[in-house]
């Protein structure tokens, strides 16, 4: 590999970093009581709002379809996910050191699979909180689930449930897209 592909690569690497100050996912209701919506930022390491007591709004909510309570301590990932990547984010280093373009590739098909995984992770995590539901809520319906969708929009009841990625997603993926483009242009 050139210095340019180098620069490229530790670039690409180093940008996995910003994923600690943005969310990467969001998940918006909007319904009738609430006509500009609750949002659920998911970041790397915990759960925010868009305003503080999001997240309590959104357990009351949830209490009378019977859904679970929305725990970050419950939630593992939330821990080890920053250490996931702090390690790619290493490798990724690793790679443009040692100018090997099969490491290059080894770090670009680690990022797509823990994309695959977390995604994956995600759907699990969304299925259980929707169909696990407690059947002695206040307001319950027969075969009713309250799954989000994992991208897009989907009607839940009276609530419109918007998912997307969001910022700190859009750097994984520009990381992906600058590591594949070294990898590329690295063929002899």
């Amino acid at each position: 590999m050139d210095t340019k592909k180098v620069i490229v690569q530790v670039f690409a690497s180093l940008i996995l970093l910003a994923i600690f100050l943005f969310p990467i996912w969001q998940i918006t209701l909007v319904a009738p009581q609430y006509p500009h919506g609750v949002t659920l930022f998911i970041w790397l390491d915990k759960l925010t709002g868009d305003t503080p007591g999001t997240i309590q709004n959104i357990n009351i909510l949830n209490h009378y379809v019977g859904m679970q309570y929305i725990d970050q301590e419950s939630i593992p990932e939330l821990v080890y996910f920053p250490y996931v990547i702090i390690s790619f984010c290493v490798l990724g280093l690793i790679a443009a050191l040692s100018r090997k373009r099969w490491l290059v590739f080894t770090w670009v098909a680690l990022l797509i699979l823990g994309a695959v995984l977390g995604m994956y992770d995600f759907y699990l995590w969304e299925y259980d909180y929707g169909h696990n539901l407690d059947p002695t809520a206040p307001i319950t319906f027969e075969g009713q689930a309250y799954q989000p969708p994992l991208i897009g929009e989907k009607y839940l009841l009276n609530f419109l449930a918007k998912s997307y990625p969001h910022v700190g997603t859009g750097f994984y993926v520009l990381s992906m897209i600058l590591g594949s483009w070294v990898f590329w242009k690295s063929k002899k």
